[in-house]
């Protein structure tokens, strides 16, 4: 009979993970997204319970004033200022909050800054990525690449 009773769990537990994993490919803001202006691409994972965005691609990946990669050289700790933009990590603590919509904190790498931010899942292929300083809100929407 116990061998019944696991057999019947991990049934259960295959049939459960499968139907979560079908779900999410429907509402998911997992994948590659390209920004509105299209000169970065974010690579958008799931990190524990958190969504991560991090700098996949940049149209301009080489500084043309230094002929290196481009650096996160807005950034105020200099420890981070010389690291590069490739790589960074813009989510931070975006987490849900309501049906296609997570919220926390983004980092802009334009000015060095983090924002209160908010993330929303607006269709199949767009994200709609938003900070906020107070009650002064802006953002952009950005393109799903490719499938998920």
């Amino acid at each position: 009979m116990n061998s019944k009773l696991n057999l019947f769990f991990a049934l259960f537990l295959l049939v459960g993970g499968w139907s979560s994993a079908a779900a999410a490919d429907e509402g998911s803001p997992l994948g590659l997204w390209a920004t509105e202006k299209g000169d970065a691409r974010i690579q958008v994972t799931q990190c524990g319970r958190a969504l991560c965005g991090k700098v996949a691609w940049l149209r301009e990946a080489i500084d043309p004033a230094t002929g290196k990669p481009q650096t996160d050289d807005k950034n105020p700790d200099p420890a981070l200022a010389s690291r590069p933009m490739i790589g960074v990590q813009l989510f931070l603590g975006i987490v849900p909050s309501g049906p296609g919509t997570w919220t926390g904190h983004i980092y802009n790498g334009d000015d060095g800054k983090v924002y209160d931010g908010k993330v929303l899942l607006t269709g199949p292929r767009t994200l709609r990525v938003e900070g906020c300083v107070g009650a002064i809100c802006g953002g952009e929407n950005w393109t799903r690449l490719g499938g998920r």
